[in-house]
């Protein structure tokens, strides 16, 4: 067998061999999102249960700006579109337009994440904390833990920039961007779910 032969059987059964943990990855994520799925159900429940104890406290339809919430929707909304951009240039070999768009896409996550934190800030200023009724200890929990992982989101990403920025569009940092991508359209699935029960039909 020929050197050459032998250097392109290498480069094959690696090339495989990558293959197969890349989808290997990807599986074994698509396992812990069924997880995080399972989490925010048992959130969601808790949710529909506390919702309706109010004590002396408001009710939702007393503290939610719609037109804020909305807006504050719409930039996670956007960013999807925007991360999908970035996964059609990764696919093009396009670096200069993945790591663009992955900015803009940071850009409105942290948005979402800022104009949360301004709610927080508002309704606790104005005493509707967590402790004040079960509907908003149930609020509180429900919606920080999906911002928990907006954030870890956005810390993933702010990473993956540099990656790629540093080593390219390799095989490992395409999985490590399939992987996000999963993530973060499942964050935007959770969030309308968050906006229609909560937001939606708390106004009600």
């Amino acid at each position: 067998m020929s050197t050459e032969t032998l250097h392109k059987d290498t480069a094959h059964a690696g090339e495989h061999e990558h293959h197969d943990s890349g989808s290997n990855a990807v599986f074994g994520f698509w396992i812990y999102l069924m997880s995080d799925l399972i989490l925010f159900a048992s959130i969601f429940a808790t949710y529909a249960v506390l919702a309706p104890n109010i004590a002396d406290g408001p009710s939702g339809k007393d503290i939610f700006n719609l037109p804020f919430v909305l807006v504050e929707t719409f930039c996670l909304l956007f960013s999807s579109i925007t991360y999908g951009m970035a996964m059609i240039a990764y696919y093009k070999g396009k670096k200069s337009q993945v790591i663009n768009w992955l900015g803009i896409t940071f850009l409105f996550g942290f948005a979402f994440i800022a104009m949360e934190i301004y709610e927080f800030h508002e309704l606790i200023a104005e005493g509707y904390g967590p402790s004040r009724s079960g509907f908003l200890s149930a609020f509180f929990t429900l919606v920080g833990t999906h911002g928990l992982h907006v954030t870890s989101g956005l810390i993933w990403m702010a990473i993956l920039i540099i990656q790629v920025a540093k080593k390219g569009l390799t095989p490992k940092n395409g999985t490590r961007l399939m992987c996000l991508s999963l993530f973060w359209h499942f964050l935007d699935i959770v969030w309308i779910c968050v906006f229609t029960v909560v937001y939606l039909m708390g106004a009600m």
